[in-house]
């Protein structure tokens, strides 16, 4: 069976700063027609950074949508034309000071599909020097780093509530498991 829906119509209700969101109807595989309400986002970026002490690099910061304060690996939204790994190196360094010498990409990680079209790109390094923290002017975080056991701790005691920090944790972990 063709799973495709063929847009028929496409009508953008909102563009903002961060999504903009359209209405399409399309025609279904079984002949029908229906609306999706999508959201479409520029993608984004996330980094696991693992410090000369072994420690994980996350950060803490109020999510409006949620309305709670999440722990989170590094993160944020690829500038208009810019390249994945750019952003990566760019995003770790304004939240956290950290300077990535390099970076290995883990994943690539839909959001949310059945509504929008968010992409992040998942990176992973351990090769870090200290630089300073450059946070946007509406950004309020705060660094926490965490042993592997710790990390762990909070996995295991379902803790960590945002997606791309407990599938790179996961990930994490289980490489880490491996390796010893």
């Amino acid at each position: 069976m063709d799973f495709t829906e063929k847009t028929l119509h496409k009508q953008s209700i909102y563009k903002g700063k961060i999504i903009d969101v359209d209405v399409d109807e399309v025609l279904l595989p079984n002949g029908e027609t229906s609306k999706r309400e999508i959201v479409n986002h520029t993608g984004a970026v996330a980094v696991c950074a693992l410090t000369p002490e072994n420690k994980v690099v996350l950060v803490k910061q109020f999510r409006k949508p949620i309305e709670k304060v999440l722990l989170e690996i590094p993160a944020g939204k690829l500038e208009e034309g810019e390249e994945p790994k750019s952003a990566a190196y760019r995003e770790l360094e304004e939240e956290t000071g950290y300077i990535a010498h390099d970076l290995k990409q883990i994943a690539d990680i839909y959001t949310s599909p059945g509504f929008a079209n968010e992409k992040i790109a998942i990176y992973f390094t351990d090769n870090l020097s200290k630089g300073k923290v450059h946070l946007d002017p509406d950004e309020f975080v705060e660094q926490v780093e965490l042993t592997i056991d710790e990390i762990k701790d909070l996995v295991q005691n379902q803790q960590i509530e945002d997606a791309k920090t407990l599938i790179t944790l996961q990930h994490l972990l289980s490489v880490y498991n491996h390796s010893k």
